[in-house]
This record gives structure tokens, sequence and C-alpha cells, in this order.
């Protein structure tokens, strides 16, 4: 019996969250055959069924799996989002008959690379009764150069916004705090809006009751 299968889909993978499941008689399901972009992704599930079991004849996984997937993408900038893709690999990898149900992947890691002549995915299974995994992160010697990400383009406009009004909270914090500390030269009493008198370019404030002894 074997304890180890790899499955090699060329191309970009596609994420089952950009297409909407339509219902019949109160069943869900994935349109196919429609003659309209939602085939894609039933053609694209069938296209790793096709090739995972044309990769392992005749294995059929029962128990529970690790699994490593790596994804390799055309481009940097514009791929979807890795951990949207593993259920569309996985209902493939189902279809295919290699495993039973894709429940059995109880540990997986996924790492993310960049091919723009080869893209593709490579999924490896590994027995769990037969293999370990452990996992380390380690700090590095050398920093690499990091990656910035912008927010998905759909909540750029509620970011800014929170942004802005975050600023304006912030900025209205010190001009509370002087508000609060104003206080009468000559009693020294915490002076109330509109109930004083500024003088000295505001440098000096005198509450108006004082202000009136002064007269």
């Amino acid at each position: 019996m074997a304890d180890y299968a790899k499955v090699v889909v060329p191309g970009t993978p596609i994420s089952k969250s950009n297409f909407k499941m339509v219902s019949k008689d109160g069943r869900f399901f994935m349109p196919h055959d429609t003659g309209s972009y939602s085939d894609r992704y039933s053609i694209y599930e069938t296209s790793i069924a096709l090739l995972a079991r044309s990769q392992n004849p005749g294995i059929v996984f029962t128990e529970s799996l690790i699994a490593v997937l790596k994804v390799f993408y055309k481009s940097e900038k514009r791929h979807p989002d890795t951990n949207n893709i593993t259920k569309s690999i996985f209902d493939g990898i189902e279809k295919s008959g290699l495993i039973i149900n894709d429940a059995q992947v109880t540990r997986l890691v996924i790492e993310e690379y960049y091919d723009k002549e080869n893209p593709r995915f490579e999924l490896e299974l590994f027995k769990e009764s037969i293999f370990n995994m452990e996992f380390t992160v380690i700090r590095r010697e050398e920093p690499i150069p990091s990656k910035s990400y912008e927010p998905p383009s759909n909540t750029k406009g509620k970011m800014k916004s929170r942004k802005s009004d975050s600023v304006s909270q912030e900025a209205d914090v010190p001009e509370k705090k002087a508000r609060a500390s104003r206080k009468c030269s000559v009693c020294d009493k915490t002076l109330t809006k509109g109930n004083y008198i500024s003088g000295n370019g505001g440098s000096t404030l005198i509450c108006r009751n004082c202000f009136a002894k002064l007269l």
C-alpha cells in the first residue's frame, strides 16, 4: 500500500470563493456546462481530478494525512489569496478518488512561490500513521526585503475613512487636554468655555469673576 502521493497541476489555481453557488430543489451546487464564466471552476476541479488520478494510479488514501502544498504563481502582484485556494484544490483531489474526504487532511502546510514561466501547484500527501511533521520558525541571520500589502480594493475607502477618523480623534486629544488644563491666572480655578478673558496673545487667562474684581 502506498504511503505517499504527489500531484502537480499546471496553471494558476482558482479560488472557489470567486464563484457563486446556485440552488435547485433546495440543493446548492456549482454550475457547469452553462457556457458562462461559472463553468471555469467546474472545469478546473475536473482537471485536478484527472491529473491526480493519472499521476497516482491505484492509490486511495482512507486514513488521516499530512499535506504540503506549494503554490507557484505567475505574478507576484496579482494572484488569488493563497488561503482561499485550498478548497478548490482538495475538492478536485477528493473527486479524483485519491482521498475519500478532504477532512482526512489533518495537518496542512502552504508555501507560496513565483514562477513566471511555469505557474502550478504541487501537493504532497503523507500518511500520518507513517510520517510525522516537525514545524520550526527561526529568526533570520540577515533580514530580507519586506513585502508590503495593500488592503483589498473593496475596503480601501473604509480603511481611509477609519484612518481619517482615528487621526481626527488623536488630534482632538491634545486640544481636550489643553482645555482641561486652562486655569485662571489669578484664582487658579479651572476655566470653562466662554467664562474667561484672554490676554497677552492667549498666554494670560483670567476668569470673568476675577476680571470683574480687577476693574
